[in-house]
């Protein structure tokens, strides 16, 4: 191994380690009942935000410095099995620094810096405090995993931490009824997307043996790739990856669960649906572009997901009551418009989208506890009301028209009720279904009426 070679492994697993460390500090101390000061757990996270962006920095000026598109960090099998088929099942950990996961994992530090930064005088003396960090660190951790994942499995440790931190601040304020549902269904949403994730890891695992995306997209640096699988293959996982993604980035039709993930503190709602969460599924396409590439019907469904999420998006932020909620479905507007040049094979362009995207709806959204009090100051200076002129093309639309696309929009595209109605409640029915079909074999082979068997009958009467 060269000097060089040395140097980078160093400075990957420095990248991982700092926001772990950070996650065991918090979590271990509140295991233990020790109690952290404010101002400890804040130095505590700047410290590791400042090593994990500076070792990311020097990666990426040893490879603009050596020239080198693409640098692995091996860190070998942690788990291996071998079956009696001779199917190889394995979890290895594999970093890697290429064009797309710098940028990606120094946008991450970045923001987290700036959020945790902000958050240290937001929640001044919130009960809450040292929870909410504990959450964000897990959160961070996550993003610079999935960041610089060289494998599905590895991505897919860390996607799930970032959706359970999600979940988790999502329902910060657990004392009140709401944000926990709120934050349930939340979870709920990324249980679907992470079954559709892990479907499409093992068919990776099927289809090439193991889960490297070097096996599985080419050998070639991002995004020069090329899949090694046939077209059918290509659109049956890219299509169970672009499930993922719409789920973990709101996208159409899962949109309806975005509004819901602003009950959580407002660093929350800039660090996940402003900045860097909403954005995960969008890299996810981006880490899989040849596979994209291979099936021209899966780059028409990933383009239409993406339009269709992107006009969704900008009729439904026209309607919200609160700002928190109108910029998080502005975001959504921007993600489906980052699906669109995905799909269309902008993948610089999109990247660079995705970067100045996470950078201004984080300032926009930190700014939000403040904007209503300027923009009733700017009233008060001017004297009046601030003129708001509807846009000169919707006059011309029918007056039924309007009251539609007003309605379809407040109502915010009747997608929580779609799921319920079509998803949640048939799947609902076949489980209960089945249970009582369990529960009636179970007396018939007793011989005897149970109380549950009787709880059964009251519920079919």
């Amino acid at each position: 191994m060269t000097f060089v070679q040395s140097l980078y492994l160093i400075l990957g697993i420095a990248v991982v380690t700092s926001p772990t460390i950070l996650l065991c500090s918090l979590g271990i101390t509140s295991l233990l009942g020790i109690r952290l000061g404010e101002t400890t757990i804040s130095r505590l996270t700047q410290a590791a935000v400042l090593f994990g962006l500076l070792p990311a920095l020097a990666i990426l000026f040893l490879m603009i410095l050596t020239g080198d598109r693409f640098v692995p960090v091996d860190l070998g099998d942690w788990v291996s099995l071998e079956s009696e088929q001779h199917e190889h099942f394995q979890f290895h950990l594999k970093l890697i620094f290429d064009r797309l996961s710098v940028p990606f994992a120094i946008l991450s530090f970045v923001l987290c810096g700036v959020i945790g930064a902000f958050t240290r005088r937001y929640l001044h003396r919130e009960t809450g405090y040292n929870r909410f960090f504990i959450f964000f660190a897990l959160f961070m951790t996550g993003m610079v995993v999935s960041s610089v994942a060289g494998t599905i499995e590895t991505l897919f440790f860390g996607w799930e931490l970032v959706g359970l931190s999600s979940a988790l601040l999502v329902a910060y304020f657990h004392e009140r009824e709401l944000p926990v549902q709120n934050g349930q269904r939340v979870w709920s949403v990324y249980r679907l997307s992470d079954a559709s994730f892990l479907i499409a890891a093992l068919s990776m695992h099927h289809l090439t043996g193991q889960g490297d995306f070097q096996s599985f997209v080419g050998a070639l640096p991002w995004p020069e790739g090329r899949a090694e699988i046939s077209q059918s293959h290509a659109l049956i996982v890219g299509s169970l990856l672009l499930l993922a993604a719409a789920g973990k980035s709101a996208l159409i039709p899962f949109s309806g669960w975005l509004p819901r993930a602003m009950e959580g503190p407002t660093p929350s709602s800039a660090v996940f649906y402003g900045s860097l969460s909403v954005h995960l599924g969008a890299y996810l396409l981006l880490r899989v572009s040849p596979l994209l590439e291979a099936s021209q019907t899966l780059q028409y469904i990933v383009v239409l997901f993406g339009a269709i999420s992107a006009l969704c998006g900008a009729m439904m932020s026209r309607v919200q009551s609160d700002v928190k909620s109108s910029l998080a479905y502005a975001s959504l507007t921007q993600v489906g418009i980052i699906v669109v040049e995905i799909g269309l094979g902008f993948y610089y362009l999109a990247l660079i989208h995705i970067v100045g995207h996470a950078a201004l709806r984080t300032l926009q959204l930190l700014r939000a506890p403040t904007l209503l009090t300027d923009y009733h100051a700017i009233e008060n200076a001017l004297g009046r009301r601030l003129d708001h002129e509807s846009k000169g093309w919707v006059r011309f639309l029918p007056h039924s028209a309007q009251r539609w696309a007003y309605r379809f929009s407040l109502e915010r595209g009747f997608m929580d009720v779609s799921i319920d109605r079509f998803l949640v409640e048939p799947f609902m029915f076949a489980l209960r279904w089945s249970n009582q079909q369990e529960l009636r074999w179970t007396n018939w082979l007793s011989g005897d009426k149970t109380n549950t068997s009787r709880n059964v009958e009251e519920l079919e009467s």
